[in-house]
């Protein structure tokens, strides 16, 4: 980034001394990444954990193979739907053949059939 001096009056250069002196005091107050790192790492290790089980891998992460398996990082688990597997009552019957359909899914063959006919959905309702 260049910053044109020369078309700077002296109030405006005193004010970007000023401003590139706090952002300089901020820098060096800031620890490096590699700094963060070996802190964060350090501070895992003395609870029994690996920058990787805890943050999953990445580069940087230097979790070793040993440690991965001592200790198996375990995925939360997927919730399942209450109703997953449960039997639904049938909505809809043919009323020759007696084949049913609960409503939910594809439409059935025999539905199909007989809408194109002409029929509505509403007059298998049971």
């Amino acid at each position: 980034m260049a910053v044109d001096l020369d078309g700077l009056s002296p109030k405006e250069l005193d004010a970007l001394i000023s401003k590139a002196k706090q952002r300089k005091q901020t820098l060096a107050k800031r620890s490096s990444q590699a700094e963060v790192s070996k802190a964060l790492a350090a501070t895992a290790r003395k609870h029994g954990w690996t920058l990787a089980e805890l943050f999953g891998t990445g580069p940087g992460t230097g979790a070793s193979k040993a440690s991965k398996a001592a200790k198996p990082a375990t995925a939360p688990k997927a919730r399942k739907s209450a109703a997953k597997g449960t039997k639904v009552a049938a909505k809809y019957r043919h009323p020759e053949t007696g084949q049913t359909w609960s409503g939910r899914g594809i439409l059935p063959k025999w539905m199909t059939e007989e809408i194109a006919k002409g029929r509505k959905r509403e007059d298998f309702a049971i």
